[in-house]
């Protein structure tokens, strides 16, 4: 168990009673890992269905090619915002939404409710994944067949864009992709009885993708070991970060009171907020946009690193 206790640091946004913690929740990119630099990815991706649709063969390797060239080359206002607060939400969400813009410009013609289209666009915007109004019979089907194979194809320009050479790089440099202190600080909670457990919006296949990346930073991944699982979506099946983390806490039999969750993202930052844990946000110091959105999600500490002093001054083991 670790204690945090309050105090008047400029890090502590929100002032909180003395929380005794015995699990910890982490989102994995830009929390803990730098290998995967996909907000330009996944803006030029989004961008490209947006304007453009899905047409026959938008998944080709020559588009592919395309979108790795053009990726982090020009400002996307629309979709880098979206970007930085579609954080942390499921993959296949983000395509979603992508995909409603394009049907709500008219690039793709289906039966759908348009007004009920463009209010789910927004409140994707906002965070949410899961909507009580059914779409129509033809859009969800065509949801279920496109946003899997944009999801793939996301994953493809990621891989050629940043993924696959940061990789390779980490095996012989992990630390050149690893926040500073994240290390230290993953072991001191397991050494004294955290359980530190990542939730990633990411497919997770052991070997593979996200769960590669983990190991080849160093991270032991397994019960028993600095990270007792990792736990994220599928290729096919929308799994937000709340309902991954209420059902951890579920199958745990924990409540919120005794959960750390720390995150850079909103669907991480939200869930914890919602189930009542104590939540802190890696944000480096020049993302004003992001820290201001993560003071109003209601976040209990902002730091840049797990280095930082003043974060350390809250910490009572």
């Amino acid at each position: 168990m670790v204690k945090f206790v309050s105090n008047n640091s400029s890090i502590v946004i929100k002032d909180f009673k003395c929380r005794a913690i015995k699990y910890a929740f982490h989102d994995i990119d830009g929390t803990h890992s730098l290998i995967r630099d996909w907000p330009p990815v996944m803006s030029i991706v989004l961008d490209y269905v947006s304007r453009g649709g899905v047409p026959e063969g938008y998944d080709s390797d020559e588009n592919v090619k395309k979108l790795i060239s053009l990726a982090g080359t020009k400002p996307l206002p629309d979709t880098d915002k979206f970007c930085v607060e579609s954080a942390g939400l499921s993959a296949l969400t983000q395509m979603e939404w992508a995909i409603r813009r394009a049907i709500d410009f008219g690039h793709i013609n289906i039966d759908c409710d348009k007004v009920d289209n463009k209010n789910k666009i927004e409140r994707i915007g906002q965070g949410e994944e899961i909507f009580d109004v059914p779409d129509t019979d033809e859009m969800r089907a065509f949801l279920d067949i496109h946003t899997p194979r944009l999801f793939k194809f996301y994953e493809k320009v990621l891989n050629g864009f940043c993924r696959d050479k940061n990789l390779e790089l980490a095996k012989t440099d992990p630390d050149r992709f690893i926040i500073k202190g994240s290390k230290k600080f993953l072991q001191f909670l397991k050494d004294n009885g955290v359980k530190n457990y990542f939730v990633t919006g990411a497919v997770v296949e052991r070997g593979m993708g996200m769960f590669e990346e983990v190991e080849t930073l160093g991270y032991g991944i397994g019960p028993g070991e600095v990270i007792e699982d990792i736990i994220g979506s599928t290729w096919t099946d929308k799994l937000p970060k709340d309902v991954i983390m209420e059902n951890l806490m579920k199958k745990l039999g924990i409540n919120g009171e005794e959960i750390l969750v720390i995150g850079d993202g909103r669907a991480e930052i939200s869930a914890g907020v919602n189930m009542g844990a104590l939540c802190i946000s890696r944000l480096g110091k020049e993302e004003e946009y992001k820290r201001n959105l993560h003071k109003k999600l209601g976040t209990d500490i902002i730091i840049e690193d797990y280095e930082d002093p003043d974060f350390w001054g809250l910490v009572k083991e």
